[in-house]
């Protein structure tokens, strides 16, 4: 983003150019050319022909993207030209993506020193994943804590929870994400992609991003004078899900808009051995934007509402092993194929309004983002109306980062932040107290380039105030906490072919309120949870680095880590504790502290002995120790060893049916015996997928529609993950489920 900075005011009127094919010369139509930081983009037209208009006299970051062929970034001086030329090749593997997530500029991937991974809308879509979280389960060193097939909770190299910062629309998502079954609220057909960054990310965005980073990313503007949008549907056999999303936006010179609604609905899902009772879901997502995109910059405003009700499966059984309701029961099979919403279930709304703007300030630019959420959660026992729990929070937040002017290849900026944040209970019972919170941060960073060598450091200081209120059975407390961060890393392109990164950097967690404060059991969870009000925050030493190859038949990258953490916070059962609610025995769980480490490395190679032809292959391994009782940690995912083969069928030009392929997957997971001592261990297991897919054109070469087939555990093999919610009532993982889905492009381009 630095490259950005010179005056807005002395802006080109256009900028344009074509995309061909490196090999055969021949234009590519339907190419995304984009500038990310201006949310500028343009898609090519028969000819491959693209326009950009209000584009600056600056070096600007442009990529260029094409379903089938290798995504590409290229620093362009539009002060010297107002015309770029780009060629791409054919390649199924996105190759050097421009990122956003791992430092406040925008730059390639390899430039990067944190280890980021790019997933771009097709895998998301075409992935047949029930929620976003689930799409990117096959990113290496990437795990979910499930329950059932509508809540998954992301976990990146065995850190979850408030340790990770989910980003939507450059605002982190909160959503009380302290919660085993509290997934995150996010429409999974908005993203245009989601950059994962593994690793410690706290110099950027403070407290909580302890473990790493999920960058949900919009789409950008459509170019002046183009309207588009798409239609996309899908359908799942396994659980009947239906998910359809509508998606509308244009720009009017400079006045731009985006409209997006979504609507799911799935009956129970369904094991190898039975259906699950009580594990249906609904949801349906609205957002709007409204802005402006000029010469000086952007401004945004943007509003999201999502809203879904789950099935809170308790795993109640009769003598006969089968399912009862809460009256103790036998359900019928209309019961286990019903999509209604039977006791048990949450009723989750999440309201958000963000506006996001970057502006030309002096000789650099400014980048502001303020946000606004409503995460409203209830939790219904015994009536459909009267909520047990109702969790009701308000959040406030802003972020400014000011982008100083390039000079020589040195590159800085200055960010600060904020956040106001508080909730009320307004159910019958509380499993934490009311409370406000106060966060507040600022940082430093710089990042210098050369021709081979990329150096980046940057330091930050946070702030953060809880303040608990007396209601129910809490009593009040106050807790403050505030620490440095900082990080340093290293990008070097050793050869041609081999380059390397390294990073080290220091994270920081403040204890979450659950954490200080939790005292009951709430539906869903299978145990009562005891906070401790003294805990210490938790402060992290990551030592990063990783090696990568590539060449025309082979792709290889290593990355090694490992994590360093004081006062790491945990629950555990002691004794075998346990208590009795309601004539029901619950075990008790004390949230404790020790210094710990985590260390791992993820492995993958892609071979590719033709353009069509990848032979993909990653490992991912995490071990974590509390270095105090030299025992394991809890919660720890199973390392995955994750194979796929993909073939493209090559296409004449302008064919009617083209960019056709299919892939076959084998995901093994294997057994994790490295457990806490009141954990259990879990089996290993391996699950088949494959999917196939093609796209439809008219004569002229427009896309028509595009199709797949996914289908996922194709065996139909009985396994249970270990960081499944459902491992403690002996519920499987879900079996077969094949998904077919299309989606319908329009657009008013010629």
């Amino acid at each position: 983003m630095a490259n950005t900075t010179s005056a807005y005011a002395n802006s080109i009127t256009s900028v344009s150019g074509r995309v061909t094919d490196k090999q055969t010369g021949e234009p590519l139509q339907g190419a995304i050319v984009s500038i990310s930081n201006l949310k500028l983009g343009s898609t090519t037209n028969s000819e491959g022909e693209y326009t950009l208009i209000n584009v600056p006299k600056a070096k600007l970051l442009i990529a260029v993207s094409r379903l089938g062929y290798k995504t590409i970034s290229q620093l362009v001086d539009f002060s010297k030209t107002s015309k770029a030329d780009f060629q791409l090749e054919i390649s199924v593997i996105e190759a050097d993506e421009v990122v956003v997530t791992g430092s406040p500029i925008l730059g390639k991937n390899s430039k990067n020193s944190t280890t980021i991974e790019t997933i771009s809308k097709s895998e998301l879509t075409q992935s047949g994943a029930t929620n976003i979280i689930d799409a990117l389960k096959t990113v290496p060193g990437v795990s979910q804590i499930t329950t059932g097939g509508a809540i998954s909770k992301p976990v990146i190299r065995g850190l979850g929870y408030n340790r990770i910062v989910t980003l939507s629309n450059d605002v982190k998502q909160e959503g009380q994400q302290w919660g085993d079954e509290h997934g995150i609220e996010i429409d999974q057909y908005s993203a245009s992609k989601v950059e994962v960054l593994r690793g410690p990310a706290s110099l950027f965005y403070g407290s909580d991003a302890l473990g790493g980073v999920i960058n949900i990313i919009d789409p950008v503007v459509s170019a002046p004078g183009e309207h588009n949008g798409q239609l996309t549907s899908n359908y799942s056999t396994n659980n009947g899900l239906t998910a359809s999303n509508l998606q509308f936006q244009g720009n009017t010179d400079g006045f731009v808009y985006r409209l997006n609604g979504t609507y799911k609905n799935a009956m129970s899902f369904k094991t190898p051995t039975e259906r699950v009772y009580n594990s249906a879901f609904n949801e349906s997502d609205l957002s709007a934007m409204l802005g402006f995109n000029k010469s000086w910059g952007f401004a945004h405003l943007t509003y999201t509402l999502f809203n879904t009700k789950i099935g809170l499966t308790e795993g109640e059984r009769n003598e006969n092993g089968s399912f009862v309701d809460i009256d103790g029961n036998p359900v019928s099979e209309s019961d286990l194929k019903s999509r209604s919403m039977f006791l048990p279930f949450q009723h989750v709304t999440h309201q958000k309004l963000t506006f996001n703007s970057n502006v030309t300030l002096g000789s650099g630019f400014l980048k502001t983002t303020i946000g606004f959420q409503n995460n409203q959660r209830r939790e219904l026992e015994e009536t459909a109306t009267d909520p047990a729990t109702y969790f009701y929070l308000n959040t406030y937040s802003l972020d400014t980062k000011y982008y100083f002017e390039e000079y020589d290849g040195w590159a800085p900026v200055l960010g600060l932040s904020g956040t106001v944040q508080n909730n009320s209970n307004k159910g019958e019972e509380a499993l934490i107290p009311a409370y406000d919170m106060f966060t507040g941060g600022a940082f430093a960073y710089v990042k210098k380039a050369w021709d081979k060598v990329t150096l980046d450091a940057g330091l930050r200081f946070d702030a953060r105030k809880i303040n608990g209120k007396q209601e129910y059975q809490f009593n009040s407390f106050n807790s403050s906490f505030s620490n440095l961060s900082g990080s340093i890393g290293l990008t070097w392109q050793l050869t041609e072919k081999l380059g390397f990164k390294a990073n080290v950097g220091r994270g920081f967690r403040a204890p979450n309120i659950a954490e200080l404060s939790a005292d009951g059991i709430h539906e869903g969870t299978f145990r009562y949870e005891k906070g401790e009000p003294n805990l210490k925050q938790e402060t992290s030493l990551q030592f990063d680095a990783a090696l990568n190859w590539e060449d025309k038949y082979l792709s290889v990258e290593l990355n090694g880590y490992y994590n360093f953490i004081n006062d790491y916070i945990y629950y555990q059962n002691i004794n075998n504790e346990q208590i009795d609610i309601d004539g029901q025995l619950f075990p008790v769980y004390h949230y404790i502290q020790g210094n710990s480490s985590l260390r791992g490395f993820e492995f993958r190679f892609d071979i590719h002995p033709v353009d069509q032809l990848h032979f993909e292959n990653s490992f991912a391994y995490t071990r974590g120790t509390n270095n105090n009782t030299n025992t394991n940690l809890p919660f720890i995912p199973q390392a995955k060893l994750i194979n796929s083969i993909r073939y493209n069928f090559n296409g004449k030009k302008n064919a009617k049916v083209s960019n056709v392929f299919i892939s076959l997957g084998l995901e093994t997971s294997f057994k994790q015996d490295k457990v806490d001592p009141f954990e259990t261990t879990s089996n290993g297991y391996s699950v088949l997928n494959a999917t196939t897919g093609t796209t439809i054109r008219s004569a002229s070469g427009k896309e028509l529609f595009s199709m797949y087939l996914a289908g996922v555990n194709l065996g139909n093999t009985n396994y249970i993950d270990h960081l499944s919610r459902f491992k403690e009532i002996g519920i499987l993982g879900m079996g077969r489920n094949i998904t077919l889905g299309f989606s319908i492009p329009f657009s008013n381009q010629k």
